[in-house]
């Protein structure tokens, strides 16, 4: 069984659900890259970085894995954010002493974000509305500060793609304590309805990009294609398997 695969310098962990007891007890940085934003790894030297310095990649993309499987025969489970923040909320419902720090895109969503884990039964919730970070340099110092106050066993970036894996590398090398820090972006709000509604049905069979895409063409359409370069990237990419 793969164990792990390294693309491009990026290590992923073929992880499954079964292992997720597990996993939630580790520290680090935890990122889902979805297929456009690998496919962006070649100009987007920042981001590309962050990927390379995570704790634990997870197989996102249904692209990459599908492409894993047809021209590297590969075969590894793919492991949503949305999938992962499912079991984490299930989790949570049972260990509701625990502490966790939301670092949100707007003040609308950061109210409905806090209301559905107080509805969980959540009692320890930090909110922060994060600023238009500047991905080349990217510094926030008071979120620095309410972390170190708070000190939370979980901090959830809901922040988009692509930005919120530079910010997850920033609070890991910078935060004197260790916490698990969950690049999930955009994933709760499946949860919390303020995206299109996906399930684990839409999920297990790769549906999550079309229901997006149904629901907001004007903004899917055009990463989606723009995700077809990992087509070629994977076709040209020698990959080594660990087991």
């Amino acid at each position: 069984m793969v164990k792990q695969i390294i693309f491009k310098k990026i290590k992923f962990n073929n992880f499954n659900y079964g292992q997720f007891d597990k996993l939630i007890t580790k520290k680090g940085l935890f990122v889902f890259p979805a297929g456009p934003a690998l496919a962006s790894i070649q100009r987007l030297d920042q981001y590309y970085n962050s990927l390379k310095k995570s704790d634990f990649v997870f197989f996102d993309s249904g692209l990459f894995v599908l492409l894993l499987g047809i021209f590297k025969n590969i075969k590894v489970n793919k492991f949503s954010g949305y999938r992962f923040l499912s079991l984490f909320f299930n989790y949570l419902k049972k260990n509701k002493n625990q502490s966790i720090f939301c670092i949100d895109p707007n003040l609308k969503f950061s109210k409905s974000n806090k209301k559905y884990l107080k509805k969980l039964g959540l009692k320890k919730i930090n909110n922060y509305v994060a600023p238009k970070y500047q991905t080349t340099k990217l510094t926030d110092k008071k979120l620095l500060k309410l972390i170190s106050k708070n000190k939370p066993a979980f901090i959830l970036i809901n922040i988009g793609g692509g930005v919120q894996e530079i910010l997850g590398l920033y609070l890991k090398n910078n935060l004197k304590f260790t916490s698990t820090i969950l690049c999930t972006g955009g994933a709760i709000s499946f949860f919390t309805k303020d995206q299109a509604p996906i399930n684990n049905f839409i999920d297990k069979f790769y549906l999550g990009w079309l229901i997006r895409l149904i629901f907001n063409p004007f903004i899917f359409f055009k990463r989606y294609f723009f995700g077809l370069k990992l087509i070629p990237m994977v076709i040209s990419s020698e990959i080594k398997i660990i087991k």
